[in-house]
């Protein structure tokens, strides 16, 4: 296996969310929208078209990819996957939190854990879990 990404769905807001992840996390942000796709029929509705297909998020060794594309049973956000951000530095991880967690929610503010790490997580204002962790060598 070369690498795992993550791939997330929204419900009609993919483009305003890849932007607040960029802003965040820096990163290439591209999109194709449905009526940029060879897919679909030239007769569809405009609104149509511009939904997102497709978004992708590359910065050195992360993807975060997205669609506003949901399935009939309609969009169920859970508490089953986080997405997990092994920061640099102290830092980038307070940096990174402070930005993620506007207009969300900061479940564990960042702290230092008994195993070493300064660890916390957050819920941003797209319903994603994320959970961001700096691993200092020097206080093993």
């Amino acid at each position: 296996m070369k690498q795992i990404c993550v791939y997330l769905t929204f419900n009609g807001n993919c483009r305003e969310a890849m932007h607040f992840y960029r802003d965040c996390l820096g990163g290439e942000l591209s999109f194709q929208t449905i009526g940029e796709s060879f897919l679909f029929e030239d007769d569809m509705p405009v609104t149509m078209k511009n939904i997102v297909l497709h978004a992708t998020l590359k910065k050195d060794n992360f993807t975060i990819m997205a669609t506003d594309i949901v399935g009939e049973e309609g969009l169920v956000k859970g508490n089953a996957v986080s997405l997990m951000l092994h920061c640099a530095s102290e830092r980038e991880a307070r940096d990174r939190y402070v930005k993620l967690s506007r207009g969300g929610r900061q479940v564990q503010p960042l702290q230092l854990n008994f195993w070493g790490a300064l660890f916390g997580y957050l819920t941003d204002r797209f319903g994603n879990h994320w959970v961001l962790n700096y691993q200092s060598f020097k206080s093993l």
